[in-house]
């Protein structure tokens, strides 16, 4: 595996605003529990599927994830905070040419009488199961063609509502874009130890405060190894806000994952990530309206393979995330230079990223600020500066050590001038 080490002495969380937005990134993640019960329900519908007696009974070559979950970008699915979209491929041994109706009426009676408590569904390209704790997996099946790159296979389309005559085969291989996204997002170490760290104290779990990046990467599952898999993560949340009460189809995420691979850069800070995607994919949509035409992105290892086929469905809708997009890498770009106190900058957080996961992160930057006050270390203030122990160290409410705030430079956030 390739890795990307940090200077040794480089806090990837230095800023405030970078601390901020790891912590709104944690708020939508699959919490590490939820991240290993994953993996169990994943065997066990797949164990279900090929049963003794089930209409797949050995034809199930293989399962595997595909989209966010083969890239460790999973988050809360649209105008949620605690639902979770999983996707897995069933690699079947069929003919390729087979109807897609077919296909996918066998994956669905194969899982038809599921454990009790959770709800099977039918949709046009997989099957969904559902939980009770508000994750669901689609199953999309597929079947690989006997030529070209490894995992090269059709799924198929099949409206249920739609006759035959609009039924297709797509070309896919999620396998080859899953291992493409990976090798240009290689292991940051210092990275991933310190955002793995916040993510599972978040939950829960203890992890050694004075613990070195290798003993927190031995100690913790590492769920989340590079800064541009965060930043995709940020841009998925911002793009589930914005359209959280719209009907119809919205930016794809492979797309947005597409993007994200292609603009990696390993050491870059991550607001400073979160900017620079947005202004590729941006610029990228505009480039595409301004030849009057929609945007077509690929797989880059299987070019039939088109991430953009059932979105933009005209050029007003990509004009129109293409705005959003850029007002979202204006508004970092503008706090990043002029610098603004938490207080100020929190309902823009909330407008753009959800009013929920922004409290909750304030709250847990608030919190982590007062411990390492309290502890003597620095730590920053809501209003932009450092705050150190006083000297000598005074006890405040509680008989806690008391610290001083070094002074802030005046700053503002859109015309608000604030000190």
């Amino acid at each position: 595996m390739n890795h990307f080490r940090h200077p040794p002495d480089l806090d990837p969380f230095a800023s405030a605003l970078d601390a901020v937005m790891a912590d709104i990134a944690i708020s939508v993640q699959l919490p590490p529990g939820l991240h290993a019960k994953a993996g169990g329900r994943y065997e066990a519908i797949r164990d279900f599927a090929e049963r003794p007696g089930s209409p797949l009974n050995g034809r199930i070559l293989r399962f595997y994830p595909q989209g966010s979950m083969a890239i460790d970008a999973t988050t809360s699915t649209r105008g949620t905070d605690d639902e979770y979209d999983l996707d897995i491929v069933a690699a079947l041994d069929l003919d390729p040419h087979s109807g897609p109706d077919a296909v996918l009426d066998l994956l669905y009676r194969s899982l038809e009488g599921y454990p009790t408590g959770q709800k099977v569904e039918r949709q046009t390209r997989c099957v969904t199961v559902r939980y009770a704790d508000r994750m669901h997996v689609d199953v999309t099946p597929a079947v690989r063609l006997g030529h070209g790159a490894e995992r090269v296979s059709h799924i198929f389309h099949a409206h249920p509502d739609k006759p035959a005559s609009e039924h297709f085969h797509v070309p896919m291989n999620a396998y080859g874009f899953a291992e493409w996204y990976r090798a240009r997002t290689p292991l940051e170490r210092r990275f991933a130890a310190a955002f793995n760290k916040r993510l599972h104290e978040a939950y829960g779990m203890e992890v050694r405060a004075d613990a070195e990046v290798d003993e927190i990467l031995d100690q913790v599952p590492i769920i989340v190894k590079a800064v541009a898999t965060v930043a995709l993560q940020l841009l998925k949340r911002h793009r589930n806000v914005a359209y959280a009460g719209a009907t119809g189809r919205i930016p794809p995420s492979v797309m947005l994952s597409c993007f994200a691979g292609q603009a990696s850069q390993p050491g870059l800070p991550l607001a400073d990530m979160v900017i620079r995607l947005a202004r590729t994919v941006a610029s990228a949509l505009r480039a595409a309206s301004a030849r009057r035409e929609p945007i077509r992105v690929v797989n880059p290892v299987h070019a039939e393979d088109c991430f953009t086929d059932r979105w933009p469905e005209n050029l007003a809708q990509q004009d129109e995330y293409a705005a959003k997009l850029t007002d979202l890498a204006d508004g970092l770009a503008w706090i990043k230079q002029h610098g603004s106190s938490l207080e100020d900058i929190q309902e823009w957080l909330r407008e753009r990223f959800g009013g929920h996961v922004v409290s909750t992160s304030v709250r847990r930057f608030n919190d982590r600020t007062g411990r390492a006050v309290q502890s003597g270390l620095h730590a920053y203030t809501p209003r932009g500066g450092l705050y150190v122990p006083s000297r000598p160290a005074l006890v405040g409410v509680g008989g806690a050590a008391a610290a001083a705030p070094a002074r802030a430079s005046a700053h503002t956030f859109r015309g608000g001038r604030r000190w």
